[in-house]
C-alpha cells in the first residue's frame, strides 16, 4: 500500500483550516496536539491559531538537532496527544517528523517555505554532537501550505527547493547506473514521482512571484518525499547531486541545501556527458537565480574540487557517476575547470 499523506492543502490562508483539518481527518477530536513551532513564521502561525485550538500546547524549536528532538519526544510523554503539528521550515519539520514517530503519534506538517524537499519526505537530518545524520521517519498525515507565509519567506529559501526538485533528474540517473552496474533494485513508481516533480518545474517560465508556480513547486517537492516512501530510500531524489551537497557543508558550513543539489546536479550531468539534460538544467538554474558555478555559492574552483573529491566519503554505500568514474584528483580538477568554462559568461 502506498505511503502518502491523507490530505495536501496549498493555498493562500490555509493555515486558518487547521483545526478543522484536524478535526475532519480524525487525527484528532478534541484538538489535544503539541504544536512545534519554528523560528521565523511559526510563533506568528501559532498565535493565529491558538484560539482555534484551546487543549494545545505550543513547543518551540530552537535548533534542527537530535537534543530538540529528543525533548519534544519526552514533552509529548507528558500528557495523552493525538497528534503533532509542525509550523515553520525543514528544521522544524525534521525535529517534529522525528519525535513524532518515536512517540508513535501522527504529524501535521505546516510548511511557511519550500528550501527543500524535506517537507513529506520519510527521512529526518538532525545534527548531533559529531555531525550531522539522517534518520527515518513516518510521512506526515497532512501537509499544510499558506502561501501568503511562502511569499513572505526569504525568496533565497523558496528558490532552494526549485533546486532541490531539479536534481531529481541527476539522482534518477544514478540510480540507474547502480542498476546497470551493480544490480541495484530500482522501484518504477518511484522514478515516476521524482521524474514527475522534476518535470514539472524545470521548463516553467513563470517564477516564484507566481502563485501558480509556488503551487506547482510545493506540489513538486511533496512528490519528491513520497518517491522517497515508495522507494524506501532518499535513492529517487539523492544521488551524486547531495553527496557533494554534504561535503560542501562539512567542509565549508555552506548550507542552503537546495541551491547546492541543483549546483551538484549540473556538475554531475556535466560529467555524465549529457549536453541536452545539461543545458535544460544550467537554463533552469539561472533563470531562477539559482548557482550555475562554485564562485557563485562563494567557492573558489579548487575548494569545489576539494569537496568533490571528498563527495563518495559522505555516502559509501551510494553508487553514482561519482564512484563510477573514481577520478583522481587531477582529473577532478580538469573536470571543474571544464564546467567552469563552460558556464563563465563570454568574454570574462
Amino acid at each position: 500500500m502506498l505511503a502518502s499523506p491523507l490530505h495536501l492543502d496549498i493555498r493562500a490562508g490555509a493555515v486558518d483550516n487547521l483545526a478543522a483539518l484536524l478535526h475532519e481527518r480524525a487525527i484528532t477530536s478534541g484538538g489535544t496536539v503539541m504544536v512545534a513551532v519554528g523560528t521565523g513564521h511559526g510563533q506568528e502561525i501559532w498565535e493565529r491559531i491558538k484560539p482555534t485550538l484551546p487543549n494545545a500546547t505550543m513547543f518551540d524549536v530552537w535548533e534542527a538537532n537530535l537534543a530538540s528532538a529528543g525533548a519534544l519526544q519526552e514533552a509529548l510523554g507528558q500528557q495523552g496527544y493525538d497528534a503533532v503539528v509542525a509550523i515553520g521550515g525543514g528544521k522544524t519539520i525534521d525535529v517534529a517528523k522525528y519525535a513524532a514517530t518515536r512517540a508513535a503519534l501522527p504529524m501535521v506538517a505546516v510548511a511557511t517555505n519550500l528550501a527543500h524537499d524535506g517537507i513529506c519526505s520519510p527521512v529526518a537530518s538532525l545534527e548531533h554532537q559529531h555531525g550531522k545524520g539522517s534518520y527515518g521517519v513516518a510521512l506526515p498525515l497532512a501537509v499544510v501550505v499558506d502561501l501568503d507565509y511562502v511569499r513572505n519567506a526569504p525568496p533565497e529559501m523558496v528558490r532552494g527547493g526549485i533546486g532541490d526538485a531539479i536534481s531529481n533528474l541527476s539522482a534518477i540517473e544514478d540510480w540507474l547506473l547502480a542498476q546497470r552496474e551493480r544490480g541495484e533494485a530500482v522501484d518504477g513508481l518511484a522514478l515516476a514521482f521524482a521524474r514527475t516533480a522534476a518535470e514539472a518545474i524545470l521548463h516553467r517560465t513563470d517564477t516564484i512571484e507566481d502563485d501558480e508556480f509556488l503551487i506547482a513547486l510545493a506540489e513538486a517537492l511533496v512528490l519528491s518525499g513520497m518517491a522517497m516512501s515508495v522507494a524506501g530510500t532518499s535513492r529517487p531524489c539523492s544521488g551524486a547531486c547531495h553527496e557533494i551537497v554534504h561535503a560542501i557543508d562539512q567542509i565549508y558550513n555552506v548550507s542552503n541545501h537546495g541551491e547546492l543539489a541543483g549546483l551538484g546536479a549540473l556538475f554531475a550531468t556535466f560529467l555524465r556527458g549529457d549536453d541536452v539534460r545539461f543545458t535544460q538544467i544550467a537554463a533552469a538554474l539561472a533563470r531562477h537565480g539559482l548557482a550555475t558555478r562554485p564562485d557563485q555559492i562563494g567557492l573558489t574552483e579548487e575548494q569545489f574540487v576539494t569537496a568533490v573529491l571528498a563527495a563518495p566519503s559522505t555516502r559509501p554505500d551510494r553508487y553514482t557517476i561519482l564512484e563510477h568514474l573514481a577520478l583522481s584528483e587531477d582529473e577532478v580538477r580538469e573536470r571543474v575547470a571544464a564546467f567552469v568554462s563552460r558556464l563563465r559568461p563570454t568574454g570574462s
